[in-house]
């Protein structure tokens, strides 16, 4: 083998590493930011995440791909109604694993917003997304890629009120998610 080729090839392939997600982002319509977590000192100040977020966001929300290469890193992205689920990661990455870590992030926050994804009730539940991110991914390393087990890891109790102190409106609620649940199954 030519050792100049032997050269070129070996500059362009990197050491195998668990630390794939450089970051996950979830943006509104308008490009704000309502949940971020960067995972490595690709983007140091706010200032510099905010440019990357804006950029990124003019360049994707009109566009109809999953996957976007944007400075140099891989983006994958989701939208709905009015939010946009983003996973970025380094451009040599795997574009599946990204994607199933971007369909875990979908999932579960649809799951935990009770199918209903959208701004309001993603800001309601704010606690629990980060909650899911968190068992999604720490540090950039790929923690768990199935949304059940994530939402069941990340949920939030909030329906171990007794049955005594529950307004009969909750009662209710409860029980037509639960039918509406059964018959989903």
């Amino acid at each position: 083998m030519d050792s100049s080729l032997a050269v070129s090839i070996s500059t362009y392939t990197e050491d195998p590493t668990l630390y794939s997600i450089k970051a996950i982002l979830v943006m509104d319509n308008d490009g704000a930011r309502l949940v971020s977590k960067y995972f490595d000192k690709s983007f140091p100040t706010i200032k510099e995440q905010k440019t990357f977020e804006r950029n990124l966001f003019n360049k994707t929300h009109r566009a109809n791909a999953e996957i976007v290469m944007f400075e140099g890193l891989t983006c994958v992205y989701r939208s709905s109604v009015d939010l946009f689920f983003y996973v970025v990661g380094s451009s040599n990455e795997n574009e599946l694993l990204l994607m199933s870590v971007l369909n875990c992030l979908f999932d579960s926050v649809s799951q935990m917003l009770r199918k209903n994804v959208e701004k309001k009730m993603l800001l309601d539940k704010l606690d629990s997304v980060f909650l899911a991110i968190d068992e999604i991914c720490d540090g950039g390393i790929l923690l768990e890629s199935d949304p059940n087990t994530v939402v069941s890891r990340a949920a939030v109790k909030q329906d171990d009120i007794p049955l005594g102190e529950q307004t009969v409106s909750q009662v209710l609620s409860i029980a037509k998610e639960q039918i509406g649940w059964s018959i989903l199954k």
